[in-house]
Parts: C-alpha cells; sequence; structure tokens
C-alpha cells in the first residue's frame, strides 16, 4: 500500500520502510519551535525535570513575536526568561526586537525550514511549513520541551485528504480565498487530524506566499497538517536560502486517502469568513452592499504578512482615502518585508491613505496588542481566526479576508468586492 507525501516525511524520520495511518512512531526532529507565550511554559517543565542541556542548539528555534515589543510587564517578563534560558544553552535561532519577525513568516525566510523536514512548533499555525513540502504541526509547550531534550516526538500518523488543485484564480482571487473556500466546503472540523495535501496542474499557479497562507490555516479545518509537492516554484524559493539539505517526498500513485475534492480555483470569487467560526464563508457576491460596516481593519499576521500581500493591499489603496471612522493597521511579516515594503513606497500609499505601519508583531491578531476591539466593534482582518472575543470584546465581531477585500473595504467602510473600489 502506497504512502502520502506526509507519512513518507515521518517514515524516513522514524527510520522505517514505511507507516501506515494511526500507526504510533517515534520520530527524529529537523527543528523545535516556540514563541515568547509558549516556550516560557516548556522551559518551566524543562526545568523541573532537571535537564541541564538540550539536544542541539542549532535546531530550536526562539521567535518572541506575540507580546513584542513587549506590552507589558508580564510580557517583558516572560521574553527575559526565554532570552536567559537561549543566552545559557546558547539557541542560534532565538530573535528578539529588531531581528525578529512573525515566526511562521520568518522561519521560511531565514531558510530554517524546507523540503523535507520534520518540525513541531509550539504554536498551532507551525503548520505553514508544509508550504514548502515538510511535515510541520503544531504541539503544546509540554512536547515542545521534549523536543528540546531528546530531539524526537511521538506521532500517531495521520491519514490524508486530497485537495486536486485545477484552473488558474481570476482577478483579485488568492491563496486565502483557496482555503477559506475549501473550510467553508469541509467545516473547522472536516479534517480533524488529518492531512491535507494540495496538488494537481492549479498548485503551479499557486505563489509561495499563497500557498504559506493556505497551509498556514490548515489547522482551521483541524487539520494535523497541510502540505504542496515541492516543484520549481518551491525550489526557486529554496535555493540558496534553506540551510538544510532538500528532500523531495511525492505521493505513491496508490496512496490511500479518506476523501478527494476537485477544487476549481478559475471559479473562486474573493471570499470572506463571517463570525464566529473560519467556516461561516460568503463570497463577496454574496454580501449585501454596505451589510457590514466595519470599524478597524487588520491587513498582516502569520496568514498575510508576507511581501505579496502588501503589495495586493497597497494595489487597491494607492490614491484613495480610508472612509471616515475606520483604523486601518499594517503590519509587515519580518523586518526584511518591512523594509522591501517601504523600499517600494508601499508605506507611503499605507500612511496618505490614512493607514499606520507596525513593527512586525502578531499584535492583534490573538487580541494582543496594537488594535484591540471594544464592544461591538467589528473588523475585517487579513488573520487566520474569528473566534469569539478573538480579537478584543467577546462583544466585538472578526471578519477574515484577503488582503484586497480588506484594503478594499478600509476605503468603502464596510465588506466589499475590490474590484468595486
Amino acid at each position: 500500500m502506497g504512502m502520502t507525501m506526509s507519512q513518507k516525511i515521518l517514515a524516513a524520520h522514524a527510520g522505517l520502510p514505511e507507516v501506515k495511518a494511526g500507526q504510533l512512531i517515534e520520530a527524529k526532529l529537523d527543528l523545535v519551535l516556540g514563541n515568547d507565550v509558549t516556550t516560557p511554559v516548556a522551559i518551566n517543565v524543562f526545568e523541573e525535570n532537571g535537564a541541564t542541556s538540550v539536544f542541539d542548539n542549532t535546531k530550536i528555534a526562539m521567535i518572541m513575536d506575540h507580546f513584542t515589543p513587549n506590552k507589558d510587564i508580564k510580557a517583558a517578563t516572560q521574553v527575559k526568561q526565554v532570552r536567559d534560558f537561549a543566552d545559557k544553552y546558547d539557541i542560534t535561532n532565538y530573535r528578539d526586537v529588531g531581528g525578529m519577525g512573525i515566526e511562521h513568516a520568518l522561519l521560511p525566510e531565514m531558510g530554517i525550514v524546507g523540503p523535507g523536514c520534520l518540525c513541531i512548533g509550539a504554536d498551532s499555525h507551525t503548520c505553514t511549513y508544509g508550504a514548502l513540502g515538510a511535515f510541520s504541526t503544531g504541539v503544546g509547550s509540554t512536547d515542545m520541551c521534549a523536543g528540546m531534550i531528546s530531539g524526537k516526538a511521538w506521532f500517531k500518523v495521520p491519514s490524508a485528504i486530497k485537495f486536486n488543485l485545477i484552473g488558474e484564480p481570476q482577478g483579485y482571487v488568492s491563496g486565502k480565498d483557496v482555503i477559506l473556500h475549501i473550510i467553508g466546503k469541509i467545516g473547522v472540523d472536516g479534517a480533524l487530524y488529518k492531512s491535507m495535501e494540495f496538488v494537481g496542474e492549479g498548485v503551479k499557479h499557486l505563489n509561495i506566499d499563497d500557498r504559506l497562507c493556505i497551509a498556514n490555516m490548515a489547522i482551521e479545518a483541524g487539520a494535523k497538517n497541510g502540505i504542496f509537492p515541492v516543484d520549481d516554484i518551491t525550489r526557486e524559493y529554496c535555493d540558496g536560502r534553506y540551510q538544510g539539505t532538500p528532500v523531495e517526498y511525492y505521493p505513491d500513485d496508490d496512496a490511500v486517502y479518506d476523501e478527494e475534492y476537485t477544487i476549481d480555483l478559475s471559479e473562486l470569487r474573493p471570499t470572506v469568513s463571517f463570525p464566529h467560526l473560519p467556516e461561516n464563508t460568503r463570497t463577496v457576491d454574496e454580501i449585501g452592499e454596505t451589510e457590514v460596516k466595519i470599524d478597524q481593519v487588520v491587513i498582516g499576521s502569520c496568514t498575510n504578512g508576507r511581501i505579496s500581500d502588501l503589495r495586493a493591499a497597497a494595489n487597491v489603496l494607492k490614491g484613495k482615502q480610508l472612509a471616515r471612522g475606520v483604523r486601518c493597521i499594517v503590519i509587515p511579516g519580518t523586518q526584511k518585508i518591512w523594509q522591501q515594503a517601504m523600499h517600494e513606497g508601499l508605506f507611503d500609499i499605507f500612511v496618505d491613505a490614512g493607514a499606520v505601519v507596525s513593527t512586525p508583531t502578531c499584535g492583534p491578531c490573538l487580541g494582543g496588542h496594537m488594535g484591540i476591539l471594544a464592544a461591538g466593534e467589528k473588523a475585517i482582518s487579513t488573520t487566520n481566526r474569528n473566534f469569539v472575543g478573538r480579537m478584543g470584546h467577546v462583544d466585538s465581531e472578526v471578519y477574515l479576508a484577503s488582503p484586497a477585500v480588506a484594503a478594499a473595504s478600509a476605503i468603502a467602510g464596510y465588506i466589499i468586492d475590490p474590484a468595486k473600489v
């Protein structure tokens, strides 16, 4: 019986000729990741267990991104604990103010993850790196601790769902619209503990940023991971960047899938997820004119804070003004993206339109800082979750969308098709 991409990566790292769905394995890790919220918990467990060393100081990444720059004393204390630990154990990939970025935008950019990697991270959106042909998944802080000590982790091998992508996206349709469409189709538990494998001739029409966005939100369908096959687009991105040795895995012709879906990218329309679950999707054509008036727009996050996302937003905002009473916060994913956007003149476009540009941070995505919502306020955001109270008060609302839709809505003052502004 054949194996999926994910199963092949797990088998290789477990030193097994093959694995099957449901099998329990122990596998060697290429990377263990934590941030300023989850790493302190892992450090506490590390010290409580009397550990005195890490398995490999070059294969641990600690990225201070959620409340960075520190928003209060508690955040500062957490980061100090991680900083002291990183200094003590000489953690190579520790990143703080000035050198940090939103972790899931930063690690691919740095070349720490790449084709064939097996990565765990104490953050649910670690599944992002499947865009590069890696198996990456989120874990708890205790598992992060075990990984830091042993360099290994236990896995239950996931079964898989195959998404055959055909056609080419049209107009303002982006990777965000693709994944929102899929989540709307299968639901937030439609891929529970399964691998979402994206294949087909349509993949070639999705750039790396699109793929990173799609893999990032696999968890919003309940998936263990999302993954794309390596192709020329992947190779071009990783060439001269990826610090490891790339290994390419492809599904066997007789690989077993629990379900298969065909998604025609040419038929998709810009899509918005309504509160309070990512599965509550509607296309812009299904949203009534001025139906959803908004107070705030957030363009950024580990989902849509990359340079192509900022360009898409700037393309819509250029020469226009935000609607009266609308706040727009633009958050580049990393320092390099920040610099690139600045040099390309995108900041001028944002500021001239009335928006504000932030340092890289997760910030408002999780209700952290830099844009918390008050009771009754509505935000359209390029982030990945719109649960109750996700971005602030429990009586606020978050609508998920692409950078183009978010930018257009900032101009109109209500959710709108970007083709109409």
